[in-house]
């Protein structure tokens, strides 16, 4: 305790002891400072030469400079209140006499200015000058002072810069506002001041002016301003001038009437300023400073401009509800006063709106009085002004000066790196006119007027939306000014951008795109990707590809252009792995190539224009990559692969792999619609060639129009080829003009170069470069070539080498073998592709291939990787076409031995006998295959499923050669495998039977093809044909009926049953594919019970046959199935799968467009064959409302193939069913086919009136056909006799309420599906964001699609029956229609693909067999095919129901009632308001046809 105390004192002690020295030094301080006032004495003022002359002694300019600057020494000196004021009054009196202050020499009028500014120094605050003297000293310092400063290398720029300092530092310049004229003053201290901050900012030697310069004038003005009771006008106006200079357009015309515009500084006429201009900076400075004055100035300024417009018309800036209200107090108003303002009033509007863009950014605080005037114009009535509003509202939030918007980003789809991986692009320019930049959050600040601004999105002007619209991007795009949004403010705007996607009008929508485009890579991944990726239903991006099928093609151009190039820049990341990237933008290339099932040459072009520049530029990779200054970084994400960004500038440039890298990318994301196009594409590329190459043979020929010999025919087929070139571009006029040019031409260099093109030879950098000198020709040739490139431009596109190149191909097997960034799978569907395509490809790369085979061949105790399949298919699939040059040593067919013995798949196998079966020792290796797969076969040994897809193989392709095996090979194939009991264990599921088959389901599929093949590998003159396929089609044909089962005795196990009753179906459809002999094996009751597999209880089994179908009756099926194959596919009435329906439905349209534009009547004809398939489908029944079961099917018909010009004929077929007896019941006994009869006529009647109610509510005429036709003879027979004719024809077989029922069914189907079509986008708008923001409206209830009923997956829990009515439930069937997806127009020329594996041969085969087609439908005096027998005609009915056009519409009104009843009420819709997203997403019907092979077949 003592020591703490002890320490406490000694602490106390030291802090007394320096207090008291503190004392001390303040004390000597204080006695110091008041010697120094003893020792001044006020001193009087020394100087005592004359500074004034009379008249004719003047004194010299020399002498008076001396004088005055001595004078100002001896000024300068003294100290305020030091000196006798008395002594500076003689010297005050000299210095403000006009002599000196109007002198010529601006040496003595620096002098002279700098000498008062002292002698106001010394005697404030009273100086010694009356009024006038001020106002005199002021004008020098106004006109000659100020202005000086502007030049820094004035000799007396220091006198100039001491009076301002002196001015500024003693406040001096507050004398001025005491005098009573000081106004004009004011105004040209203003003037000059300004002057010299905004004129040229250097002088003669370079020099700068000085930021001390800036400073002082800035606080001069200050200080006016603050002193000053008020201000004139022209003060204001000088003031708010330097904002507007931020405005590029208001440089060139600054300058009031009478008045010289004054020079502009450098940096203020370029868009790429780094800092704000001097006198920019002062004007803010000084509103800053003043918010209150200033803030009354501006607001006056601005409310004289707005009383200036509102006074050119009354009501102008009124609300409409007011502006009404006001014009019936006053009706006689004259109509010219409310016509709106003057143009000259609203460029004043104008610049004063952009004045306030341009002070929110510097002066926000002035603008509390403006912004409230702002929001009234929002409501104003005049549309300008309300625009106007809008843009400078939304400008403001945005942050977004007089200067515009910032510049939009480049995107560059082409560059190497990609533009996605630069995450930082390291230090940007800064501009600081363009620059958003708000100084607060003006929807903090100005909540009110904001919630006014974002009203106007609902605005009745599409003007005033449009523009709504890009404000709304810009805030988003600025993030509100660089102040940031809050996640609700956000998404709220990012809702509003979505639908306004989707407004009713074409220049919303236009501007809506617009504003998109001016965001970055980056802003499309963090701001705009927060409201979901394409593939995200309601998003900005999913919406936005919604316009790539606007009808407007400015929009559609826009859209896809902006769309291609996102994908082109984010392909980088998305190689690279990043997840974020790939989910919101992978969608973009299936999203634009399913524009092509439209089928709008103008689409078709665009797409070909964002294929070749964005998604797959013909310049990608380009070979010099710029290096850029930025700090490129990895993707944060994970990273799979080499990264772009880890090649050094020294590192091995595979050019090639980087586009096979793009390329498998693109082709990987695709949806399966879009893969279907990618892939005819390439298909079409080698017709194209084709047709190209014709032409141009047809162009030498025509030799410049200078032909010798057979002018006429060289001149026609030239224009045929230009003709059928033509149609496919969109505008077929231009383009044929424009190829009649480029054939005069005649440039034989120009010939070459697309050769090149074409040529399978020509690798991707010859491809390139002969595009870039074919381009540089033509624009240098012709003089108007632009036309003419942008024609050939495409026409080169489509028949160039360019996906499928042979320098692609070593890379996709690279690829393939790697699995380098997961791409393998796509390199072998690419692999695959080319093997089909174009074959002739891997010319050059076989024998590397060939090498690869022969190192992955198996063994018997060794497998084949399962990759080894898709290149023996390419390899197998270039034998074919070029057998000679496919190696013949003993290594390679080894190998291929190999393959077909202990192949795995089984695919491999066969596969590689194709390639054995081209080469010259086929006998040799048939034989031996054969004996080594027979020889010892055992089931269920490693490998008999190969051993038997190689004797399927064998049979067709040598079955010459295995003549003598033949009987072991069909024992092995019936009796040791399909009649073999299958064991229970190692089988397939149910849901994946179709992916993944057991081995013994493989062997079953494997052992049907060997006694398809059989048949197929016939002779044609084969004259026991018969004899050897009735076994192969009693199995097959028992698949089908019994439910996939062979077994009398053991049931197979379930998914065998499945995948057998399809693949049974599918080589029916193969055998009648092959020969007319074969088909006509397929019995008329066979071919129901196959025409039922399309409603088989499993969706894969349905899918399978219908694509199968649609396969073999497509166009480019060289050898296609007989007319009465079209019958299945008419019943998918009940089909749930909507995709196939929808599918099907498309393709069945199509096909109806291309043969009614060849006269060809095979539609209509399939339709008697319908109703005959009808009257046998097990669920029809005619008792009760059972009868109405088929009027879905007639109905599907009817809106598949119907239309005005061919209903009449298809009433007509419907009416000769009765004119003939069911031919399928011969062999029944009196009774059943008296009953067969009886169904057969019923369905005939209640087609016939479904026709009639069809036709009434499409509002087409149902007139009688002229012609005559031949029913099939195979369906049908003659009647016994002419009474039972009569009696036929005079019988009702339909009961009477029947047609009225119909009324209902009929109608929902036909106006259901045009009111879903109208209608689809509507309900997706609304509901996404209208009815989430605005408070009060009701919200659409969504359309009411009945349930799909459950379809019975078991065999055994219905009987067949109610399979077959997919199900329908029996006395409880409904006919409303379901919500259809959106229709698919598939192209009718690229074949369907289908769910078996096909064997290759067998397209090469149909491709070169005749056509097989059957029409059953001749015209007057033909007789048909196939043994028909021509049938006598029924006399037409005379008596058929008609109504009057009142009761027509009475019902069609009835009909809407009903459809609105199932659909809902509709959103209320503001007046004036039309939010109907318009699109031509309804794809065409019209099909893609092959481009011809020569110019014959044009």
């Amino acid at each position: 305790m003592p020591t703490t105390r002890r320490r406490r004192n000694a602490a106390t002690a030291v802090v007394e002891e320096q207090a008291a020295e503190m004392d001390e030094e303040q004390r000597q301080e204080e006695d110091h400072a008041q010697d120094q006032e003893q020792s001044q004495v006020i001193a009087r003022l020394k100087f005592k030469e004359p500074l004034s002359w009379t008249v004719g002694k003047a004194i010299p300019v020399a002498e008076l400079l001396t004088r005055l600057e001595k004078l100002f020494k001896e000024l300068k000196d003294y100290e305020q209140d030091f000196v006798e004021r008395d002594s500076l009054t003689s010297v005050a009196n000299d210095l403000v006499q006009p002599k000196l202050l109007d002198h010529r020499d601006k040496g003595v009028r620096a002098y002279t200015a700098c000498c008062l500014v002292e002698i106001f120094r010394l005697c404030a605050p009273d100086a010694p000058f009356d009024e006038k003297q001020l106002q005199g000293i002021f004008t020098l310092i106004a006109k000659f002072v100020l202005p000086a400063l502007a030049d820094p290398s004035d000799p007396y720029n220091t006198q100039h810069s001491h009076v301002l300092d002196s001015l500024v530092k003693v406040k001096s310049i507050v004398l001025l506002v005491d005098i009573s004229a000081s106004s004009s003053l004011i105004l040209h201290i203003f003037t000059s001041c300004f002057d010299v901050l905004s004129g040229s900012s250097k002088a003669s030697s370079g020099e700068e002016i000085g930021k001390n310069v800036e400073f002082h004038m800035t606080a001069l003005l200050e200080t006016l301003i603050d002193e000053a009771q008020m201000l004139p006008d022209q003060v204001v106006e000088i003031v708010l001038a330097q904002f507007l200079r931020a405005d590029p357009r208001v440089l060139q015309g600054s300058g009031g009437k009478g008045k010289k515009s004054s020079p502009v500084d450098s940096r203020q006429s370029t868009l790429l300023m780094k800092q704000a201009p001097p006198a920019y900076n002062m004007a803010m400075n000084i509103c800053n400073s003043q918010p209150e004055k200033m803030g009354r100035y501006i607001t006056q300024y601005f409310s004289s401009v707005i009383m200036n417009v509102s006074g050119a018309g009354s009501g102008l800036l009124l609300s409409k509800s007011r502006s009404k209200a006001k014009a019936k107090d006053n009706e006689e108003t004259d109509s010219e006063e409310t016509s709106g303002p003057s143009e000259a009033n609203l460029k004043e509007l104008q610049k004063a709106h952009r004045l306030a863009r341009e002070l929110w950014r510097a002066t926000p605080d002035v603008l509390q009085n403006i912004v409230p005037q702002i929001e009234a114009e929002l409501a104003a009535e005049n549309e300008d002004i309300r625009l106007l509003a809008t843009e400078t509202m939304g400008d403001m939030v945005a942050g977004i000066g007089a200067a515009g918007p910032p510049s939009p980003p480049m995107l560059d789809p082409a560059a190497y790196p990609s533009q996605s991986l630069q995450i930082s692009r390291g230090p940007t320019e800064y501009n600081f006119l363009t620059t958003p930049n708000s100084p607060h959050a003006f929807n903090t600040v100005y909540p009110t007027p904001y919630q006014t601004f974002l009203g106007r999105r609902n605005d009745k002007s599409s003007r005033i939306r449009a523009a709504w619209t890009t404000t709304i991007g810009r805030i988003i795009l600025t993030s509100a000014g660089n102040v940031g949004l809050d996640d609700t403010d956000e998404s709220i705007l990012l809702q509003y951008l979505a639908a306004m996607l989707m407004d009713g009008d074409e220049k919303v929508r236009l501007s809506a795109v617009e504003a998109i485009d001016l965001f970055s890579f980056q802003d499309f991944v963090l701001k705009l990707g927060k409201a979901g990726g394409v593939a995200e239903s309601g998003s900005i991006l999913c919406n936005l590809s919604e316009r790539m099928k606007d009808p407007k093609h400015v929009i559609r151009t826009e859209a896809m252009t902006l769309l291609g190039k996102i994908w082109g820049i984010a392909a980088g990341a998305i190689a690279e792995g990043n997840e974020r990237v790939h989910q919101l933008f992978a969608p973009i290339p299936s999203r634009i190539l399913d524009t092509l099932y439209i089928n709008d040459s103008a689409i078709n072009a665009l797409v070909d224009d964002v294929l070749f520049d964005s998604l797959f530029p013909l310049q990608y990779p380009p070979l010099k990559t710029k290096q850029t200054n930025g700090t490129l970084q990895k993707s944060r994400s994970h990273i799979n692969g080499d990264s772009q960004l880890d090649r050094q500038p020294d590192e091995a440039f595979s050019a090639d792999k980087i586009r096979v890298e793009r390329m498998l990318l693109l082709v990987r994301d695709l949806e399966p619609r879009a893969k279907k196009v990618f892939f005819a594409f390439q298909g079409r590329q080698t017709g194209n060639a084709k047709v190209m190459d014709a032409f141009l043979r047809k162009c030498e020929d025509y030799n410049g129009g200078v032909i010798e010999t057979n002018e006429a025919e060289i001149k026609k087929q030239l224009r045929g080829l230009i003709d059928w070139n033509a149609k496919t571009l969109p505008d077929p006029a231009k383009a044929v003009e424009d190829l009649q040019k480029f054939a005069k031409m005649h440039d034989r260099r120009s010939y070459a170069l697309i050769r090149f093109c074409t040529a399978l030879e020509s690798d991707y950098r010859k491809v390139q470069k002969a595009i870039k000198e074919l381009t540089k020709r033509i624009e240098e040739s012709l003089g108007s070539g632009a036309s003419v490139l942008d024609t050939i431009k495409h026409l080169v596109w489509r028949a160039s080498i360019i996906f499928y190149n042979i320098s692609h191909v070593p890379a996709i097997v690279d690829f393939a073998r790697t699995d380098e960034k997961g791409l393998s799978s796509t390199a072998h569907e690419v692999l695959k592709d080319i093997s089909t395509q174009n074959p002739g490809i891997f010319r050059t790369h076989v024998k590397e291939l060939c090498e690869g085979l022969i190192q992955q061949a198996p063994s018997a105790k060794q497998s084949n990787d399962p990759s080894a399949v898709d290149t023996l298919k390419a390899c197998a699939g270039f034998a074919r076409k070029f057998p000679q040059e496919i190696p013949n040593d003993r290594k390679f067919l080894q190998s291929m031995v190999n393959f077909a013995l202990y192949g795995s798949p089984p695919q491999a196998a066969k596969y590689a006998v194709s390639v054995l079966m081209s080469g010259p020792k086929k006998e040799m290796h048939a034989k031996d295959l054969a004996a080594q797969c027979t020889k010892d076969f055992q089931y269920g040994s490693p490998h008999f499923v190969s051993e038997l897809a190689t004797l399927s193989q064998l049979i067709v392709l040598a079955p010459v050669e295995l003549e003598n095996d033949i009987d072991a090979i069909i024992d092995i194939a019936i009796n040791r495998v399909l009649l073999t009991h299958q064991p229970n264990s190692d089988i397939c599921s149910e849901k994946d039977w179709h992916v993944h088959p057991d081995r013994h389901l493989q062997a079953r599929t494997w052992a049907l093809k060997i006694l398809v093949n059989r048949l197929r590998g016939l002779p044609p003159a084969t004259t026991d044909i018969g004899e050897v396929a009735a076994p192969v089609y009693k199995l097959l044909t028992t698949l089908v009926s019994n439910d996939g089962e062979l077994s009398k005795t053991e049931e197979s196990p379930k998914p065998h049953r499945i995948a057998l009753r399809l693949q049974a179906a599918q080589l029916l459809l193969k055998l009648s594919v092959h020969s007319k002999h074969l088909d006509q094996l397929l019995t008329p009751s066979s071919f129901n019970n196959l025409a039922t597999i399309a409603q088989d209880p499993t969706e894969k089994v349905r899918d399978g046959f219908i694509r199968s179908l649609m396969k073999y009756l497509a166009v480019g099926s060289a050898s296609k199935l007989p007319s009465r194959f079209y019958v299945p596919i008419f019943l998918l009435a009940f089909e749930p799968a909507e995709q196939l329906k929808s599918s099907a439905q498309t393709w069945l349209r199509a096909r109806t467009a291309a043969l009614q534009r060849a006269r060809d009547t095979t539609m209509e004809a399939v339709f008697v064959r319908l109703l005959s398939c009808l009257s046998w489908h097990p669920d029809f029944d005619s008792e009760g409302d059972e009868i109405l079961g088929s009027v879905p099917y007639l109905l599907f018909y009817l809106t598949s193939v119907a239309s005005a010009d061919n209903l009449p004929l298809i009433f007509h077929v419907a009416q000769r069913v009765k004119t003939v007896q069911d031919g399928i019941s011969e062999d029944a006994d009196a009774v059943g086919r008296e009953q067969a009869n009886e169904r057969l006529y019923i369905v005939s009647e209640l087609a016939q009136a479904v026709i009639r109610r069809f036709a009434e509510e499409k509002g087409w005429s149902l007139q009688a056909w002229p012609g005559k036709l031949s029913l099939p003879a195979d369906i049908f027979a003659r009647m016994s006799g002419h009474e039972k004719a009569q009696e036929v024809a005079t019988k009702q077989y339909l009961a009477e309420d029947v047609g009225e029922r119909l009324e209902g069914v009929v109608r929902v189907w036909v106006r259901g599906k045009k009111r879903k079509a109208e209608g689809r986008e509507r309900r997706e708008a609304k509901k996404k964001v209208k009815r989430q923001t605005e408070k009060g409206e009701k919200k659409a209830r969504a359309v009411r699609t009945p349930q799909k009923r459950r379809r019975v997956e078991s065999e055994d829990a219905a009987p067949s029956s109610e399979r077959r009515r997919s199900g329908r439930t029996k006395g409880g069937t409904s006919y409303v229609e379901q919500d259809d997806s959106e229709d698919e127009r598939d192209m009718e020329r690229w074949n369907q693909s289908d769910d078996v594996e096909e064997d290759d041969n067998e397209d090469e085969e149909m491709e070169k067999s005749s056509n097989g087609e059957d029409r059953e439908m001749k015209g007057e005096g033909e007789d048909g095919e196939d043994g028909e027998t021509e049938m006598p005609d029924a006399e037409p009915e005379t008596k058929r129901t008609s109504r009057s056009r009142t009761k027509v519409l009475a019902n069609r009104s009835m009909a809407n009632g009903v459809a609105q009843g199932s659909t809902g009420k509709k959103a209320a819709v503001k007046k004036g308001r039309t939010p109907i997203p318009i699109s031509s997403d309804k794809e065409s019907d019209t099909d893609l046809s092959d481009p011809p092979e020569s110019e014959q077949d044009v």
